[in-house]
Order: structure tokens, then C-alpha cells, then sequence
């Protein structure tokens, strides 16, 4: 623990310039007395710390003298770059990311490279690869720092792409996927980047709410989102072997209740409306019976009346000779 009390104190130092004991110790929360040990501590490994005593005076750094350490400690350094190793990096921050590993102090240096070599990121989705969505991220990032308004284009499921203005405020992760968090004459509103297909800033400033906090923006709009996906419930019988498959689609919105007497599970699924949740779970055919509400039964018995005539067997058609007219 004294290692790393003893770098803090250092960059310490180098931010303030001139400190006194007192300073160090309210900075590092320990007491004045400890303050002064470590002080004394760091002149004598050889670090260029002078005291000048009486009024005014403190403890400093020779000729403002500074150091390449970073102040983080091998656990960190690991964590850092196995989050953000340059495999995984955009071309800046695997720029910065070198710049760190030379100011790091040389026995961690060997663990942040190795760190860095361990992880690798692949931001493409196996089922959804919409074209220049990391232009559209890059662009719309550029927007949030510029502060400046844009023109979006952007496309729902099943729409055609509208062009709508809004005021960029940030960008958020949700489980990979990235979203714009902006505000509109709507109110604040997220849009998914894979769906953008154009930004054009307009070069007017962004209009932020008052008091504006993204985070705190970010899990209310969430929350929104979170409570539309669970307004309505279904309740199910399935075949065991089919819950793997229902918890992979389902995630959080699945219950089991009980395994019933033949085997099957009693399930609830949660969903924004009886008829996509009876849609989602079409899929399992028989494997999923469907026991309330009736709106969801109904939407499964249209689902089948519609496939069956898709997809049926043609009408047989009469082989029967033609009946002969009479006279």
C-alpha cells in the first residue's frame, strides 16, 4: 500500500507544484505526520523532492522536474488494456494506447502488452452488418463534440428511410448494439446507428436539455423501453428441452413457473402486446402452446390459417369424366 500512497504523492506533486504536508495528507487521507514520512521518503530514493521551510514554503520537485509514471499499479494496467488492448482499438486510441505503455514504468510494461494481445473485438453482428453504420457512428460522434445539429436519416424495420432534424447529445453501448441519444421536438429520443443512413450537420448548436446528464437520461429512456417490453404477459406450456432455445430468444423475459407432471414447463413470457409475443413464439410450433390471454391464441390460430394457405396442399382436383348434356 506505502508503493502506491508514495507514486500518488508524487503525482501529487506534479500537478500542484508546491505542496505542504498538510495538502498531502487531506489529498491522501492519512495524517500529517504520515505526510511528512513519505515526503521524506521519496527524497531519499532519489526523487528530486527539496523542502523550503518557513512561510510559504512547502515541498517540490527540483526545476519542476516530472516522471513518466502513470500512477496506475499492475492489476490496472492489465484491466486497462484487456478492455482496450490495440487489438481491439480504434486507430486513436491505439495511438494513445502506445503512448501509455512507453510512459509506463518498465517491469509493467510487459503485462500491458501481453494484456493487449489477449483480447480481439469483433463489432460485427452475424445477423445484422448494416453498410457504413461505423461511418454514421464516426460522423454522429463528431456531431455530439461539435455540438452542432444535424439533419438524420433513418430508417425503421419495414419504413423507408425519413430525414428528421435533432440535437445529438451522446452515444450509448446497450449490450453491443450503439444508440444515439438526442433531443428532438419530441423530447429526448434514442435512434439505433445501424439503422441511420445519413447525417448532415447543419452547423447550428445543439439546444441541450436543462441540467442535462447523460447517464441519467440514458436509464430513463431505458427504463421507458424496458417497461413497453414487458406490458403484456403470455402464459405457455413448453417442452423442456425447448427452454435453452426460449431463454436465448426470451433472456430476461422468461419465467419458468413449474415443470408440470408430463414433463413440460409452465412459462410466462412478457412482451409489449399479447400478438408479438404469440409471433415470437410461432416459431416452436407444437413445441410452445399458447394457454392465455385469448388475444394471443387467436393471433397464433390467424398465423396458422395464413401459412396453411400459403403453404397447403393444393385443392385435389375432380377426376370424374364430364357429365354428358341432355337432349
Amino acid at each position: 500500500m506505502r508503493a502506491d500512497r508514495l507514486v500518488a504523492v508524487l503525482l501529487f506533486l506534479q500537478s500542484r507544484g508546491r505542496v505542504t504536508a498538510a495538502e498531502v495528507a487531506a489529498e491522501l487521507e492519512v495524517s500529517e505526520r504520515t505526510a511528512r514520512r513519505d515526503l521524506e521518503a521519496l527524497a531519499t530514493a532519489g526523487i528530486p523532492v527539496y523542502a523550503q521551510r518557513g512561510r510559504g514554503g512547502g515541498w517540490a520537485l527540483v526545476g519542476g522536474a516530472r516522471t513518466d509514471l502513470t500512477g496506475l499499479n499492475a492489476a490496472e494496467v492489465r484491466a486497462l488494456f484487456l478492455v482496450a488492448g490495440p487489438s481491439a482499438a480504434g486507430p486513436e486510441l491505439r495511438v494513445a494506447l502506445r503512448k501509455l505503455v512507453r510512459a509506463l514504468p518498465a517491469p509493467l510494461r510487459p503485462d500491458a502488452e501481453a494484456a493487449a494481445r489477449a483480447t480481439v473485438a469483433d463489432g460485427t453482428d452475424w445477423t445484422d452488418t448494416p453498410l457504413g453504420a461505423a461511418t454514421q457512428r464516426a460522423a454522429l460522434q463528431q456531431a455530439v463534440l461539435d455540438g452542432v445539429q444535424v439533419r438524420l436519416g433513418y430508417a425503421r424495420p419495414g419504413r423507408t428511410a425519413d430525414e428528421r432534424l435533432v440535437h445529438p447529445l451522446g452515444l450509448a453501448d446497450k449490450a453491443g448494439v450503439d444508440y444515439l441519444v438526442a433531443n428532438t421536438e419530441a423530447g429526448l429520443r434514442t435512434f439505433r446507428i445501424g439503422r441511420v443512413t445519413s447525417v448532415r450537420p447543419t452547423g447550428d448548436p445543439v439546444i441541450r436539455p436543462e441540467g442535462f446528464d447523460l447517464a441519467t437520461a440514458w436509464r430513463s429512456l431505458t427504463g421507458r423501453m424496458a417497461d413497453r417490453m414487458r406490458a403484456a404477459t403470455v402464459l405457455a406450456r413448453a417442452e423442456a428441452g425447448a427452454e435453452p432455445v426460449l431463454r436465448g430468444l426470451l433472456d430476461g423475459r422468461l419465467r419458468i413457473l413449474r415443470t408440470l407432471p408430463d414433463g413440460r414447463l409452465e412459462i410466462e413470457v412478457d412482451g409489449p402486446s399479447p400478438e408479438v409475443v404469440a409471433a415470437q413464439l410461432a416459431g416452436f410450433g407444437a413445441r410452445v402452446e399458447i394457454l392465455e390471454p385469448p388475444r394471443a391464441r387467436e393471433r397464433l390460430a390467424r398465423l396458422a390459417a395464413e401459412l396453411a394457405t400459403l403453404y397447403g396442399p393444393p385443392a385435389p382436383t375432380s377426376s370424374l369424366p364430364p357429365r354428358a348434356g341432355s337432349d
